[in-house]
């Protein structure tokens, strides 16, 4: 997957913001019927974000519709522009919205690079839902 710079952060943005995107990720994802979608919280552990979010689809049509509608529902109930990477293959796409990450893989691709274990610092990933 290709680097991708991390998009920016508005100044104004509260912890009521980023909660509230955090939510909206996962209320589309869930609306999308996406597998074993977990949270991790990454305030106070890196500066990438505060949130990374992690889900399955089930083939990579699934995976880019989700995706794709995602990105649409941040810039329409925010105004802000994702970034995402990894759409033409969906096999993993990555979609930055800036104090939320979101990892969209088919089921082995996640499991051959498995971020939770990489990025839960020791804790367990909060599961957010299954679907």
């Amino acid at each position: 997957m290709p680097a991708t710079e991390h998009a920016e952060r508005p100044a104004a943005d509260t912890g009521d913001g980023v909660e509230a995107l955090h939510q909206l990720v996962l209320r589309s994802l869930d609306d999308d019927q996406a597998v074993d979608t977990i949270s991790i919280p990454l305030a106070g552990k890196s500066s990438i974000a505060d949130h990374m979010v992690i889900a399955s689809g089930r083939s990579t049509r699934q995976v880019a519709s989700m995706a794709s509608k995602l990105a649409e529902r941040i810039k329409g109930e925010t105004g802000r522009s994702a970034r995402i990477e990894g759409l033409p293959n969906a096999d993993w796409v990555l979609i930055d919205a800036g104090d939320v990450i979101v990892h969209l893989f088919r089921p082995e691709v996640r499991s051959f690079y498995n971020l939770e274990r990489m990025w839960s610092f020791g804790d367990a990933p909060a599961a957010t839902g299954t679907a």
